[in-house]
């Protein structure tokens, strides 16, 4: 018998009524399914989950992996969504693919992820979040460009004046930052992208950093700023407020089914195979 945890994209018809039939699939099988809801899982599930099925797009994947904070529970990807870069299987193998997990026929990619923590200017600190895509700190919705500081293990780097920054992992790579023209980066690899957003300034370049490197973000002059993490918000970040980036000691652990093939990836996502 195993627990399996269901992350469900309620607003896709055709993904809550893939979960509800695998729902019922693995109940016949003797099977605990629990479903998260809007608060995730109950507290009681959360640490006996053996697998965690994502019904979506990457969002999906993104919260799932927020829900299991930390623990090594793997996370299967259905795709419901449109480009689908961390998702595993179609909606129509999702069946047997769950199945085949539970028994130990796939694989395990492990992805890297950010720990970030919010410094306040008066001192204190707030509570610590991950990250398996992104951190981004962007100015605010009617609000002209913000100044932000960058510090690397503490040497201070420069300022942008820009829409934002944008801080990746690998993974991440293929997200916000890819729009904001960063490089693509395989999912694998290990290192820390930084990648301005519409930067007002010459220097306007992503760059590629080593995983062991302290990002620091500081929000300066009197113009507020917004920070979000996998599209999480961290509140209003006002002047003197740092947003701290560092590799984290836990990974995300995705279910394959055998090794993927990233250049064959990125041809079928942008239609590449037909040119």
């Amino acid at each position: 018998m195993a627990i399996v945890g269901l992350v469900v994209h309620e607003d896709r018809e055709a993904a809550v009524a893939q979960a509800d039939a695998l729902a019922s699939r693995l109940d016949d099988e003797g099977h605990v399914v629990c479903r998260s809801t809007e608060h995730g899982f109950d507290a009681g599930v959360v640490d006996d989950l053996d697998l965690v099925v994502s019904l979506g797009g990457d969002g999906s994947i993104l919260r799932a992996v927020a829900l299991i904070d930390g623990r090594s529970v793997p996370v299967l990807g259905v795709n419901f969504g449109h480009l689908g870069y961390l998702t595993t299987v179609e909606p129509a193998d999702a069946v047997d693919a769950v199945a085949r997990t539970l028994v130990g026929e796939h694989d395990i990619e492990e992805r890297m992820m950010l720990r970030v923590e919010v410094e306040r200017a008066d001192g204190s600190s707030d509570a610590v979040d991950h990250a398996l895509n992104e951190v981004v700190v962007e100015r605010t919705g009617g609000s002209q460009t913000v100044r932000l500081g960058v510090w690397l293990d503490g040497e201070f780097f420069t300022s942008y004046a820009a829409d934002g920054l944008i801080v990746a992992t690998p993974t991440g790579s293929t997200a916000y930052a890819f729009s904001a023209r960063g490089p693509i980066v395989d999912a694998l690899h290990r290192s820390i992208q930084l990648t301005p957003v519409s930067a007002h300034m010459l220097f306007d370049r992503t760059l590629v950093l080593s995983p062991s490197i302290e990002v620091r973000l500081e929000v300066l002059g009197g113009r507020p700023a917004t920070g979000t993490v996998d599209g999480r918000g961290l509140g209003v970040l006002a002047e003197g407020d740092q947003v701290v980036c560092t590799a984290a000691d836990r990974v995300a652990r995705l279910v394959t089914f055998g090794k993927r093939d990233f250049q064959r990836l990125l041809k079928t996502k942008f239609g590449l195979e037909d040119r």
